[in-house]
């Protein structure tokens, strides 16, 4: 059965165990804990190799910096949108007013870093604790100064040489990475109804009533945001048909729905984002970048909407530009928040401590946090993968074929969208150069035959352009039974 359709039945599944076997889904749940924490813990090497294998193929930083500048313009337009829509959406609502229920005592503050801080943050300290907390952004700078030092060390012959090693390195690892992320997914549908079940199970309704308006307002936008601003932006800065973004995001997003996490979904939404046509390089990026700057729902949505809830609920007269000041004051904060579960609450306090807001209101609403954090989540990534399209286009890189479905997708793990760049064929040739011509020491013929024996096994795999250096991770894997995880989108009678 196609991937998708297993995914989609798996949520039917899921809610059907939740209800029927409410409060008593613990084995069940225990499945997706583990699937969510082994593809969390792929995450962190899988950006780090693929960043590096994908950015020393390129030569040029030219291509990186416009990519890059592209990537954060969208991001933040797509949580700029979702900001004035909430905050639309709540003022005519008037959600808050009237609310008499108590104050919680269980919101206390979260320590909210300074915008300086939070700058800093962005850039790595300690590759052990960012990898450790998630904290994707100072991970891929890491690797970008990587990838960027190869390509630099790269313009002489002797450079190109003397790194080719550290290129081998990072390509054979983006394979064997690529290739553990594809196992992965493929318990996909499994853990989909695992997180599915526990979600439905444990929420209370009894506890949802007096904050119904907040649940069906969050609801309302994060709708709004996903199936008209979003498909907007691409239709207009792209454009393209926005009905096959959605077929093609179309399981990451129910991965991103249940497990709740932006940076779990990522291996997911980067093999969606290349089944639709975008290159490797671009989909890692973007999805990475789009996984912690990115985020309408836990950045923008929830944060405006807890204000203005506190806001009214208190009968406080904000003025246009005060309102103005929040969405503002929601932006500055959620640079660098990490996409993992429970980023929304710390966003939100970040925005009540910057606005002079009591803290106590983010726990009244604790109650439906984690239902609107399935849709927070899903735009989240839905804003990550629509940006990537958008790049992915405006780079020329996009494979149309594939994105209209005109052509079978590889079902591997890469596909080969981008050509590697000649750059890598030169240095797949100064490999070849250099054991060509290794330096063989006259002392002894037991010592000329060891060095000519090492200058072989270099150049011994396969000559020129069939070079390991010239394999996408889709070439490197193919024949390794891919359907066999799972992940085949092909019907019988294509494999």
């Amino acid at each position: 059965m196609n991937f998708s359709i297993r995914v989609i039945v798996a949520t039917v599944l899921g809610i059907a165990v939740g209800v029927a076997f409410k409060g008593h889904v613990e084995y069940v749940a225990a499945f997706g804990e583990v699937w969510a924490h082994a593809i969390s813990a792929i995450v962190v090497p899988l950006l780090v190799f693929s960043v590096i294998s994908s950015i020393t193929g390129l030569g040029e930083s030219v291509s990186l910096r416009s990519i890059g500048l592209k990537t954060v313009f969208f991001l933040l337009l797509n949580t700029l949108t979702a900001a004035a829509i909430t905050l639309g959406l709540a003022i005519a609502f008037k959600v808050g007013s009237g609310f008499s229920g108590s104050q919680s005592s269980g919101g206390h503050a979260h320590e909210v870093p300074g915008v300086l801080d939070t700058l800093i943050g962005l850039f790595p300290s300690n590759f052990v604790l960012n990898w450790s907390q998630n904290q994707v952004v100072p991970i891929v700078v890491f690797a970008l100064i990587l990838a960027i030092a190869f390509n630099e060390a790269s313009r002489t012959k002797r450079g190109a040489q003397a790194v080719q090693p550290f290129k081998v390195f990072a390509d054979a690892g983006n394979v064997v990475l690529s290739k553990a992320t594809q196992i992965i997914v493929g318990f996909t549908p499994y853990a989909t109804l695992s997180l599915i079940a526990a979600a439905v199970s444990n929420s209370v309704v009894s506890a949802l009533v007096p904050l119904v308006s907040v649940l069906v307002v969050a609801y309302i936008a994060l709708v709004l945001q996903l199936f008209i601003v979003q498909p907007v932006i691409l239709s207009a800065a792209a454009h393209l048909n926005p009905i096959h973004f959605f077929k093609a995001f179309g399981p990451a997003g129910v991965v991103a729905f249940t497990s709740e996490s932006s940076i779990g979904t990522i291996p997911v939404t980067v093999r969606q984002l290349k089944r639709g046509g975008v290159p490797d390089d671009v989909a890692s990026f973007v999805a990475s970048l789009g996984a912690n700057l990115g985020m309408p729902g836990c950045a923008r949505v929830w944060p405006v909407l807890l204000a203005v809830f506190a806001v009214n609920a208190q009968g406080l007269n904000y003025s246009f530009g005060q309102y103005l000041l929040l969405i503002v004051l929601a932006l500055l904060v959620s640079i660098g928040t990490v996409g993992v579960p429970g980023t929304a609450t710390v966003t939100a306090t970040a925005l009540f401590a910057s606005a002079g807001l009591p803290v106590s209101f983010i726990a009244v609403t604790q109650p439906i946090s984690q239902i609107v954090d399935m849709g927070r989540t899903a735009v989240n990534v839905a804003g990550a993968a629509n940006t990537a399209f958008i790049v992915a286009a405006s780079e020329h890189e996009l494979d149309k074929d594939l994105y209209y479905q005109r052509k079978p997708w590889d079902d591997e793990d890469d596909l080969g969208s981008r050509p590697v760049a000649s750059a890598v064929e030169t240095n797949a040739q100064a490999v070849s150069a250099s054991a060509a011509t290794v330096p063989v020491a006259s002392t002894s013929a037991a010592d000329e035959s060891s060095a000519n024996a090492a200058a072989s096994a270099v150049a011994a795999p396969v000559p020129s352009s069939s070079n390991l250096l010239s394999l996408s991770s889709s070439a490197a894997l193919e024949g390794t039974g891919g359907e066999a995880c799972g992940v085949s989108d092909r019907g019988p009678s294509e494999r």
